[in-house]
């Protein structure tokens, strides 16, 4: 399992996704039951491509013992080594709920024509379109110094800002601990005084140095704000969606409250609010359902019998605008409102940001608690790109790639050249080779988790120095070879690597005249 380093006495809360998924496969592992079937929900997230590896080494064991294995990913590692793929499609939301391609990796690759997938493995679509990694300026570094938290081993660290920074490693080497606990904790508590960061000890704040988990900052005044971008959700009631957090709903609400009907009842702007007393239905207040206390059972949510699940009274209700409602607009698709407000540029632009993040097909009015992790961050996402500028911004991801498609990654990266352009900083930890590819700065943690973590390395881009050129043989299974007689040849580093074959077939296709 790689997971040897931890400790018997390990405190649950401090592991790492990737040490708790494979943990967890360990007891199914161990129990060896024969005929169950197994249902797995992206197993590789938060996985090292090495023990993306050794997760495939596991769930074969499993299978070979008579179980059934169902995975649902997005890790082409993963899609290889599977004896059998069902491909959904086409899109998302609406879109999709169809199956568009079944059968094998191999037929996947000849004859999955229809496959936005397929097209992706073959290499006739690219997730990175990068041209040239941005240079680094000297001015604007922001340096961490003695970090020094769980098994990091006081490292000093340096960010460079106005470029996309990715922070790489295995599984439990301390991505997590320098993102999270030194450089995002330590900038927030800064910013959180309100008051010039002088590069000096960190007593001068009068913090202890453990809690600020590193000795010193440097450059800290260049930033003025640092945002973590997680996957938590956007809100925890039902009244909570998209269209509100992107501040969108503000002008839908203008837009119904200027109707004639609207001024003849005296209706503002709020009565289409299901917020606020008014207009919405009291008995739900706004949620469009009612929760019934069971005593001894789980609470179960009934639609509203007043207003049948619109949220609003009847009143607010007969208000159109061009024919619709406030409900009936709260039930339309992001493209689908682009489409529908197009004479209101204000509030196009606010819709076309979550389309280009790649959740066009999601409903203005759909609860927050119904969207996933993923579409979750990108409804944050999408917030920020809606602001004018990001100057003096670092944005913090985590992982942004958990639960994309090909597809959604490509219109991931586009959104963070825009937050690059506007005057923002990214800084992500990711393992995600296309991701890492396109960064313009690569800091790698190493060699191993645990006890077996050293040191740290930094260099511009994972295609540059022998360092460099070293973590790549780790990472990749295969790489070009130019030689003398100027023929390009691959040399395969780890034979047994499952993704080894499909990686070489898709450089020979590239090579191909």
């Amino acid at each position: 399992m790689g997971l040897e380093y931890l400790t018997l006495d390990r405190m649950s809360a401090t592991l790492s996704g990737g040490e708790a998924q494979r943990i967890q496969l360990a007891t199914c592992l161990g129990s060896r039951l024969v005929g169950a079937c197994y249902v797995l929900d992206e197993p590789s997230i938060g996985l090292h491509s090495r023990d993306t590896g050794r997760l495939i080494g596991i769930l074969k064991e499993l299978r070979d013992l008579g179980n059934t294995i169902v995975v649902v990913e997005h890790d082409p590692e993963v899609m290889r080594a599977a004896d059998h793929i069902v491909d959904m499609g086409p899109g998302a939301g609406e879109t999709g709920g169809r199956v568009i391609f079944e059968g094998s990796f191999k037929k996947l690759m000849q004859d999955g024509e229809m496959s936005l997938t397929s097209r992706y493995l073959r290499g006739e679509l690219k997730t990175s379109h990068f041209n040239e990694h941005r240079k680094v300026n000297p001015k604007r570094i922001i340096r961490f110094l003695g970090a020094q938290a769980n098994n990091l081993k006081a490292i000093d660290v340096s960010i460079p800002l106005n470029m996309m920074v990715a922070i790489t490693g295995v599984s439990g080497s301390g991505k997590s601990t320098l993102v999270h606990d030194v450089i995002y904790k330590s900038l927030a508590k800064r910013m959180d005084r309100q008051s010039p960061q002088p590069a000096d000890e960190a007593e001068a704040w009068g913090i202890a140095p453990e809690k600020l988990t590193c000795r010193k900052v440097e450059r800290a005044e260049l930033l003025t704000q640092v945002i973590l971008v997680d996957q938590s959700p956007i809100g925890r009631t039902p009244r909570s969606n998209p269209v509100t957090y992107i501040k969108a709903f503000d002008i839908i609400r203008d837009l119904f409250s200027s109707t004639p009907e609207a001024s003849r009842r005296g209706y503002t702007a709020g009565h289409f609010s299901f917020n606020i007393p008014g207009g919405r239905c009291e008995t739900c207040q706004g949620d469009g359902t009612v929760t019934v206390e069971m005593q001894f059972l789980a609470d179960v949510e009934l639609v509203c019998e007043d207003c049948k699940g619109t949220r609003f009274k009847q009143s607010v209700l007969d208000v159109h605008y061009q024919g619709l409602n406030v409900h009936e607009v709260l039930q339309l698709t992001v493209k689908e409102a682009a489409s529908f407000f197009s004479a209101t540029p204000r509030l196009v632009q606010k819709l076309k940001v979550l389309n280009d993040v790649g959740l066009g097909y999601l409903r203005l009015g759909q609860s927050a608690t119904t969207l996933s992790g993923g579409e979750a961050q990108r409804v944050k996402l999408a917030a920020h790109l809606a602001q004018s500028s990001s100057e003096g911004t670092l944005y913090i991801f985590d992982e942004p790639t958990t639960g994309l498609h090909f597809d959604d990654i490509a219109k991931l990266l586009d959104a963070f050249e825009r937050l690059i352009r506007s005057g923002g900083s990214i800084l992500i930890i990711e393992h995600n080779m296309e991701v890492i590819r396109h960064a313009d700065w690569v800091i790698d943690l190493g060699p191993e988790g645990g006890s077996g973590w050293r040191t740290h390395r930094s260099r511009r881009h994972p295609g540059t120095g022998r360092q460099s050129k070293r973590i790549l043989h780790r990472l990749l299974p295969c790489s070009l070879i130019l030689h003398a007689s100027h023929r390009l040849h691959i040399r395969i580093h780890h034979p047994d690597s499952p993704v080894a074959p499909v990686i070489a077939d898709q450089l020979r296709i590239l090579l191909r005249p």
